[in-house]
């Protein structure tokens, strides 16, 4: 088995954990923190949060290892792009690790909260208010490394013609989509549109995600094109 289709394999398999480990990072938090009563829900659901914050940092570390395994071969089509795209995804990994810090100052926030008797007003609903604000815009903020980022890698596979390129218009086409969505939950002061999943609008984000799961089952089956591959690049091991 050539290198080159061991990771394909990999970054396959990686593609997948990320999109699993979100949505389970979903399922735990989301139906705490969408809830009106967040701040007295955090502190006796403590273990499901840290579970959830784990989750999350899963999927973190899971896009990285993607785009440092897809280097390699990228760099070789466009050095410039796949230069762009780890950064972006390295900007995405450190909003998540923002985003998990300000989850743990929620669950400590509610903590006392709790023991404080829950108050009808105090300055505990302020701040808590603040910070679930402050994530659910980093959440939003988070989306636009990530568009872009496979923004660079859809265009790549485009042009070098290393998966079938309805797989790559797709996956434009559905980044493009994706990234408007965001863009219009922020210019609508809506944030965490796409987090809360609360919006119809949300709802047109599903076909880019869905482009990330065909490529990760194409390149798990069936891999990278050789014969798009640079000659340098596919090493017999």
């Amino acid at each position: 088995m050539s290198s080159n289709r061991k990771t394909a394999i990999i970054v396959g398999v990686l593609i997948i954990i990320s999109a699993v480990t979100y949505m389970i990072g979903g399922v735990f938090l989301k139906p705490i923190m969408n809830a009106p009563d967040y701040l007295t829900k955090l502190a006796p659901n403590a273990t499901r949060v840290i579970l959830g914050m784990f989750i999350e940092l899963i999927t973190g570390i899971s896009v990285v290892f993607i785009s440092v395994m897809l280097f390699p071969i990228l760099k070789k089509y466009n050095e410039t792009i796949a230069i762009g795209h780890i950064g972006f995804i390295i900007i995405e990994a450190v909003m998540i690790i923002v985003s998990e810090i300000i989850l743990l100052s929620l669950l400590v926030l509610s903590q006392e909260y709790v023991k404080a008797g829950a108050p009808d007003s105090s300055y505990f609903q302020t701040i808590a208010t603040l910070l679930i604000n402050v994530r659910f815009w980093n959440a939003d903020m988070v989306l636009i490394p990530v568009g872009i980022a496979y923004l660079m890698f859809f265009s790549i596979l485009f042009k070098s013609k290393l998966v079938p390129r309805f797989i790559s218009v797709w996956g434009i086409i559905g980044m493009i989509i994706f990234l408007g969505v965001v863009l219009f939950g922020i210019f609508n002061n809506n944030p965490g549109i796409l987090y809360k999943f609360e919006s119809n609008l949300a709802m047109v984000s599903i076909p880019g995600a869905l482009s990330e799961i065909v490529l990760a089952i194409w390149l798990i089956v069936k891999g990278f094109n050789s014969s798009a591959i640079a000659p340098n690049l596919e090493k017999q091991i």
